[in-house]
């Protein structure tokens, strides 16, 4: 028996097999840092309480039937910055802003298809809360 090929496909299966499953995420997620996720066409939803010092860069692909997109933001740091960028299928950046400017905003005229989502934490605790909704 070979222990190290062994060793090497049950390190492969179990690390593939406890994989995020949110929509292609770049990074581990911290184990106490476990956000609610709901990324259905037209309708991309983002909740996090209780975030306590997460450096994380997670990174999504939303489909858009539509040409634009609402964002809500109702976040709440105690410490940290949390970055939302969104960019259109072919990669062109839509919308960014702090996710602390609370409130209700539109991205910019673009084509259809698979958007990305990006959230960049740093050193972040407390409150994160985003949805992005075809109007």
């Amino acid at each position: 028996m070979n222990w190290k090929r062994i060793f090497l496909r049950a390190a492969f299966i179990f690390g593939f097999v406890s994989l995020p499953c949110c929509g292609g995420e770049v990074g581990v997620l911290n184990p106490a840092f476990q956000p609610e996720i709901i990324n259905q066409t037209d309708n991309f939803s983002f909740q996090a309480t209780g975030v306590t010092n997460v450096t994380q860069t997670l990174q999504f692909t939303w489909q858009n039937t539509g040409t634009q997109a609402n964002v809500n933001q109702a976040t709440v740091l105690t410490a940290g910055t949390a970055t939302l960028t969104i960019r259109d299928a072919a990669g062109t950046q839509v919308y960014t802003r702090n996710l602390t400017d609370n409130g209700t905003f539109q991205t910019t005229s673009s084509a259809t298809g698979g958007w990305s989502i990006q959230v960049v934490l740093t050193s972040v605790r407390g409150t994160l809360n985003f949805r992005v909704q075809r109007p």
